[in-house]
């Protein structure tokens, strides 16, 4: 049986490990962490996800049917104004109808159980050294900070944006500040109704969440953003924002995670020796598109049905995936700049052209990102 080594065990790593493992690898997953457990408030699971998902784990609809039993369907959403004025609806019905699902909301935490419940043994408290890559006639070797040596076919690094193997191999490929902040909340709040609000420099998005929460999460530019007291300030930022924006800032539950938003400076190739970059570690993007944890989740799934035994198969995964993603990833960047714009007449220029975008293509533009359900670990337009 061939072995694989996946580093990292974040919701990439997790779902490499579930499809290689499903594909007869002897998979071990090695995570410099204490406890691996997923930061975050809630994340939206688009179809494409949901697709990828659905061919990990056991049952005929994998773990995509636990994720959507355990996430909340959108059942509005699009693009506002700061003072409610939608600029662009989105027909659920009609995406259910093209995609297949809908967009499923939920807590990021519960995403990572459902995919560690389901992953191989995760050894926890291990870092990674140094990695021999190997070759074509020796195995890759992976070198842990405890002494430890762990010989493989196929060493996958999915250590997120600062990942230590692709700095070691890929040094060129380093992160990129955007000079934007996000804030990330849940709140007790029942949402009627999702989607994006852009205004004076800033955007907040809204999901419904189980239970009766709101995942609320929010951006603006950094420079703003002060040390500490971010609740506090927030509230103030965002006042005068429309329905539901205040109250559900006034009914916060937990802690409010305030990260700078950075995307990966993309390396020369995903692939040396016997070494494959996943998720972040290859394209970590903004989330804007919303689809860092969809690619990552395609790319484990496209990675277990490329690889071999024999390093020159991970050419066919790097030819299936990096396009597309990368595509993806600039779009990312791109619509999280154009959203805070501030300039009155480059947002009014800018509301003016989405709301005269025709919803057909709107749509079309979806599903050359998405895909279709017929099709769905296809390489993805590069447009």
């Amino acid at each position: 049986m061939a072995r694989a080594v996946v580093v990292g065990a974040g919701l990439g790593g997790l779902a490499g490990a579930i499809a290689l493992s499903r594909h007869g690898w002897d998979v071990t997953v090695l995570e410099r962490r204490s406890e691996p457990d997923e930061t975050g408030a809630g994340i939206a699971v688009w179809p494409n996800a949901l697709r990828a998902l659905d061919v990990l784990g056991p049952g005929p609809r994998g773990l995509g049917a636990q994720a959507r039993a355990a996430g909340t369907v959108e059942v509005g959403g699009g693009i506002r104004t700061m003072s409610g004025r939608w600029l662009a609806r989105t027909d659920t019905a009609d995406l259910r109808r093209r995609q297949g699902d809908g967009v499923v909301v939920l807590r990021r935490p519960d995403l990572h159980a459902l995919l560690r419940t389901a992953a191989p043994e995760v050894t926890t408290g291990v870092g990674v050294r140094r990695v021999d890559p190997g070759d074509a006639a020796r195995p890759a070797v992976v070198h842990d900070d405890a002494g430890g040596e762990h010989p493989a076919e196929l060493v996958v690094a999915a250590d997120g944006l600062r990942s230590t193997i692709r700095a070691a191999v890929w040094p060129e490929a380093v992160p990129r500040p955007t000079g934007q902040t996000t804030f990330r909340l849940i709140a007790a709040h029942d949402l009627a109704e999702g989607g994006e609000s852009w205004g004076n420099g800033a955007l907040v998005g809204l999901g419904p969440l189980p239970g009766a929460r709101t995942y609320l999460y929010a951006v603006v530019p950094t420079a703003e953003v002060p040390r500490d007291d971010h609740l506090p300030w927030l509230r103030a930022r965002l006042a005068g924002w429309h329905d539901p924006i205040p109250s559900v800032l006034d009914a916060v539950e937990g802690p409010v995670l305030v990260h700078a938003l950075e995307d990966l400076r993309p390396p020369r190739s995903w692939h040396h020796g016997r070494i494959a970059l996943l998720g972040d570690a290859a394209h970590a993007m903004t989330p804007n598109l919303g689809q860092g944890a969809a690619q990552a989740f395609l790319d484990a799934v496209a990675l277990a049905e490329e690889a071999t035994d024999d390093p020159a198969s991970l050419a066919a995964y790097e030819a299936r995936r990096r396009p597309g993603a990368e595509a993806v990833a600039r779009r990312s960047r791109r619509a999280g700049e154009v959203a805070l714009w501030r300039s009155p007449l480059a947002v009014a220029a800018r509301n003016a052209l989405v709301a005269a975008l025709p919803a057909g293509v709107a749509a079309a533009g979806l599903d050359r990102m998405l895909g279709t359900p017929d099709t769905p670990h296809q390489k993805e337009t590069s447009s």
